[in-house]
């Protein structure tokens, strides 16, 4: 039972198996980048040390998921809550865009990958938001994979901000109350004018959302492997979209 369970949730444990050929390839892949500090513990190394190494897998993914032809890719760098890790965990965290992008920007632009961010710029320090908003300008006009990072995120926040808005927007007799509905909810998040994810993968083995796009992930697919961040390789990210070839997509139907 606990084994039909877990093929129920898509977790994996195994290695990962040889890559197919996809059939029907994810529009919007959203990730939950777990297990930085984990890895790094097993390794007898400061837990800094696993998120430097997550950049590494920041790149690799990124690059798989373009060539596969992925059109949006979000990953959850840093949550509304995260700031109530230790001081120096968060300061380094805060560096790793600048670095990142310091190495990966040129690379992103040759490949034609248009950088986004989505979360509350309030909080976030200038040596964190510069760069990124650097990335955003230089790669406005390309075309190919959106690589969009959740940083400094909260779905509730989003979601009671969005509320707010079209609130708002009433009291002032803009938006008739008649007329809110699914559609202009999602045109007051943060994903607006993005499609949906259509797979969420968890690494490190944790089953929750975290308080990440919990309105976009309404329908999305979802899986969870105990591969934590850093050693998750484009061989995994094969092994949760061939995963995703075997499900049916119902919306509520049949």
């Amino acid at each position: 039972m606990i084994k039909r369970l877990w093929a129920l949730l898509g977790k994996s444990s195994k290695k990962p198996s040889n890559p197919k050929v996809f059939e029907k390839v994810p529009e919007h892949v959203a990730i939950i980048m777990d297990g930085n500090g984990r890895w790094a513990k097993t390794r007898g190394l400061p837990r800094t040390a696993g998120h430097h190494s997550g950049m590494k897998a920041v790149k690799r993914i990124t690059m798989a998921a373009d060539k596969l032809g992925i059109k949006y890719l979000t990953l959850y760098a840093f949550s509304t809550e995260n700031w109530t890790r230790p001081k120096d965990e968060v300061d380094f965290l805060m560096k790793l865009p600048q670095q990142f992008l310091e190495i990966e920007l040129d690379e992103l632009i040759a490949n034609n990958v248009q950088v986004r961010m989505m979360g509350h710029k309030e909080n976030l320090p200038a040596h964190t938001i510069s760069p990124l908003e650097e990335a955003i300008v230089k790669t406005a006009n390309n075309t190919g994979l959106v690589l969009n990072f959740a940083l400094n995120y909260g779905s509730r926040k989003e979601m009671l901000e969005a509320v707010k808005d079209i609130a708002s927007d009433v009291s002032r007799g803009e938006v008739d109350i008649n007329e809110i509905d699914e559609k202009l909810m999602a045109s007051r998040l943060h994903t607006s004018g993005m499609p949906d994810p259509d797979l969420l993968i968890r690494t490190s083995g944790e089953l929750r959302l975290s308080n990440f796009m919990m309105w976009q992930l309404a329908y999305s697919e979802l899986w969870f492997t105990d591969v934590y961040w850093p050693a998750f390789t484009e061989e995994h990210f094969h092994e949760a979209l061939q995963e995703y070839q075997r499900r049916v997509r119902r919306y509520g139907g049949l």
